[in-house]
Formats: structure tokens, C-alpha cells, sequence
């Protein structure tokens, strides 16, 4: 198209100059469009970036370094404090790289589904014992751990270096002293738990014994949960030089999970807001803080949707193999 503009600027007519260089008129004549880069505009509740820069700092600070992005946001939402939602959490973390990773019941045949239901702290108590690594190689010490299905909190945990009936019955005493009895206590069937020191002291307190199915760990999913989430503690060591030891590492644990840790499957609450009566005073405090965050910035917040996202609801119960209703069974036929 230069010849073109040439022959233009020498005064030769348009047609002629477009036929000398063998273009059509309207061809040589177009004038070249001009491209205007798109202008993408941010959807207007997005966070400034002085809002999304102080969650980064937030939950990179010492506090928060080694913790999950849900806690952050229910320890500070717990604290009157709101500085997103946990989805925008998680997005701006995604955008940064920095995201990776619950009465008595009737005996159960040997492999019969156990079917077990708690609607509130103290119904039924779920043990296990999970192995914990010695000083050495080929030395291990035996943790036995109690919790409430209900409200998730560990109502003992004992180590000691080997595996016993005896040793169950002593923690079941002093957990039912202090806790209460319960209606139903489950466990597997390692050898400590179907021993007949346990049976016959959970039978004298009139207490229901419930087991799992041979080698279906979905069967005693709370204690299972709770041995995985310990093991993958940063906290946690690769071996303990003693009992002593290994005792108080699970001391200082049990103690942070219970008053520390929220708990997704229990709105966010601690273990022990939960088995103490303290959840619904904390949901109302979180609700006026949800509350005058939707008030500053309304724009962040769906139209119409609850006050509270459903992550924070507490259930109503907690449930082993969660029964079968007889309405649900009529739907089903």
C-alpha cells in the first residue's frame, strides 16, 4: 500500500492508482482501523487492593501462618472482626499461590451396620487407640483416646506403652467421673475394646457397648478423623523419647483442639463451645458481626441470602451409619 500512497501524493486519481498497483479502490481507499484495548472493569463489590493486602497480611502473620483459611475467618469472625467471606478467602490466597492441600441402641450382630445417633454432649462416647512412635525403631507406645461424637470433644487421651482392657477400664472410670456415663460407648474391635474387663464394666453401668464391622474403618469415623488430624499436625513429632513425653505433647493438643480448633462439622465452634452450652451465644455475636459487615459494604452480599452462610449452622446431631427413617424408606419404595 505504500506505492499506493505515493502515486496519491503525485497526483494520480484514486482509480487509476488503484489499478496500477492492483488493489480494488474501495481496498486502498478503507482507512485502517484503530484497535482500543478492552477496559475490563471489576465487579463493583470486589475488594480495594488495601483490603484484599491486609488479608493477605492478616493470614500470613505469626498467628495464623500454620493455620487452614476457615479457621482464620471463625477465630476472627469469634474476635468481631470481618474482612471477607471464606470464598473471596480462598480466592485471593488461590490468586497469591497459597492454597494446597456425629440412647440406647440394640446390640449389633458381628456384621451388622451400627446405627448410632446423638442429639446433644454426653449420649455417645467413641474411643480408639492409634499408635505413636517411640524413641527407636520398633518401639511404639499406645494412645487411647474418648471423645463425644456429638460436640467433638476429647474427653480423654491417655499413652501408655502397651494395650490393655485394664488400662481402657481405667480411663472409661475416670472419663465417666468427670463427664458423666453415656448411653452408648463405641469402638472397633481390637482386643482392648471387645475384652471382657470393658464389657463387664460397661454392662455393670448399664452402658451399651457398640462395635464397628471387621475392617471398616467408616465405622468409627470420629476417632479416625481425629487420629488423622493430630498426625498431620505441624506440631506433631516424628518420635517421642518417652511416655512422659508423648503424654504431654497429647496434653497440650487435646487442650488446643478442644478450646482452640473450630470445627467444620460443628458450625466453626470449638469442641468446647459445643459440649459446654456455648454455641448459640457465640452464633449471635457472629450474627451481629455478619450483620454490620452486610450493612457497611452491601454490594458484597447475594440479595436475599441468610445472614449466616450454612458453614456456621450447628446440627442438630451427629450420627455413626446415620439410620434409615421410616418415611424415607416408604419414599424409597
Amino acid at each position: 500500500m505504500d506505492t499506493y500512497q505515493e502515486l496519491i501524493a503525485a497526483g494520480t486519481p484514486t482509480r487509476a492508482a488503484a489499478a496500477l498497483v492492483g488493489v480494488p479502490r474501495a481496498t486502498a481507499t478503507r482507512k485502517p482501523r484503530i484497535q482500543t484495548p478492552a477496559i475490563r472493569r471489576g465487579p463493583s463489590n470486589r475488594l480495594t487492593d488495601a483490603e484484599r493486602a491486609r488479608v493477605l497480611e492478616v493470614v500470613n502473620s505469626k498467628r495464623f501462618i500454620d493455620l487452614a483459611p476457615i479457621q482464620i475467618f471463625a477465630q476472627l469472625l469469634d474476635e468481631g472482626t470481618y474482612l471477607c467471606s471464606i470464598s473471596t478467602l480462598y480466592r485471593i490466597l488461590t490468586e497469591n499461590a497459597q492454597v494446597k492441600e456425629r440412647r440406647r441402641l440394640a446390640r449389633h450382630p458381628a456384621r451388622a451396620i451400627p446405627e448410632l445417633v446423638a442429639t446433644a454432649p454426653g449420649q455417645v462416647y467413641s474411643w480408639d487407640i492409634t499408635k505413636l512412635a517411640g524413641p527407636v525403631k520398633g518401639i511404639y507406645f499406645d494412645c487411647y483416646v474418648m471423645l463425644d461424637i456429638y460436640s467433638r470433644y476429647i474427653i480423654g487421651a491417655h499413652v501408655n506403652d502397651h494395650e490393655s482392657g485394664e488400662l481402657a477400664v481405667d480411663l472409661m472410670k475416670e472419663i465417666f467421673g468427670v463427664h458423666g456415663i453415656p448411653n452408648v460407648v463405641h469402638a472397633d474391635r481390637g482386643t482392648a475394646m471387645t475384652s471382657k474387663t470393658v464389657a463387664t464394666l460397661l454392662a455393670d453401668l448399664q452402658v451399651t457397648r457398640s462395635h464397628s464391622r471387621p475392617r471398616v474403618s467408616n465405622d468409627n469415623p470420629y476417632s479416625e478423623a481425629w487420629f488423622k488430624t493430630m498426625k498431620f499436625s505441624p506440631a506433631f513429632p516424628e518420635r517421642f523419647a518417652t511416655v512422659q513425653a508423648a503424654q504431654t505433647f497429647m496434653d497440650v493438643f487435646v487442650d488446643s483442639y478442644n478450646h482452640i480448633h473450630r470445627h467444620t462439622g460443628i458450625g466453626l465452634n470449638t469442641p468446647a463451645d459445643v459440649h459446654y452450652g456455648l454455641a448459640s451465644a457465640k452464633a449471635t455475636a457472629r450474627e451481629t458481626t455478619i450483620a454490620q459487615a452486610r450493612a457497611q459494604h452491601p454490594e458484597r452480599f447475594t440479595t436475599g441470602s441468610p445472614i449466616m452462610p450454612k458453614i456456621l449452622h450447628t446440627p442438630d446431631e451427629a450420627w455413626i451409619n446415620k439410620p434409615v427413617k421410616e418415611n424415607d424408606m416408604i419414599l424409597a419404595a
